[in-house]
């Protein structure tokens, strides 16, 4: 059988919990777009619909959804990667489970603490849960292969 079929509960698992935190970063562009035209803070002078362009100036509730999606993009396609990786290397299912159960309950929680926003260390506590599943796997990936 193949790693990479619906047949494989790993993969299955791993498609599952993939697809929610890729919908979670796409998501992010959404509410980039709802900050943006709540507080009117654009970055091109022809995006002022219907007003006289003013003065571009930085909203924080803008720039802290930018931030939030950068690390989305800077985590979550390293997590798919690894994963598929790891889905090759026919992982224990229950703890392929644990594993993409831990990366996307802590980009969900990343994206509350940052959103709301929750004070620290709440947000570098879900992050480092997030980085510490995908080297997780990665290591079990390298000491398979090795």
């Amino acid at each position: 059988m193949s790693a990479f079929t619906l047949e494989n509960p790993v993969f299955r698992d791993f498609a599952y919990h993939g697809t929610i935190v890729l919908l979670k970063m796409g998501a992010m562009s959404f509410l980039t777009a709802i900050k943006r035209f709540s507080t009117g803070a654009f970055v091109n002078r022809e995006d002022f619909i219907g007003k006289k362009p003013k003065e571009i100036v930085p909203s924080e509730s803008v720039e802290r959804v930018r931030r939030n999606h950068l690390n989305d993009l800077e985590n979550i396609p390293l997590f798919l990667l690894v994963g598929l990786f790891y889905v090759a290397t026919n992982p224990e299912p229950s703890q392929a489970l644990l594993h993409f159960r831990i990366f996307t309950f802590s980009r969900i929680m990343h994206t509350l603490s940052y959103q709301i926003p929750i004070r620290q260390p709440a947000r570098a506590l879900t992050f480092v849960a997030g980085v510490g599943a995908t080297v997780s796997m990665a290591v079990h990936v390298l000491r398979t292969l090795h």
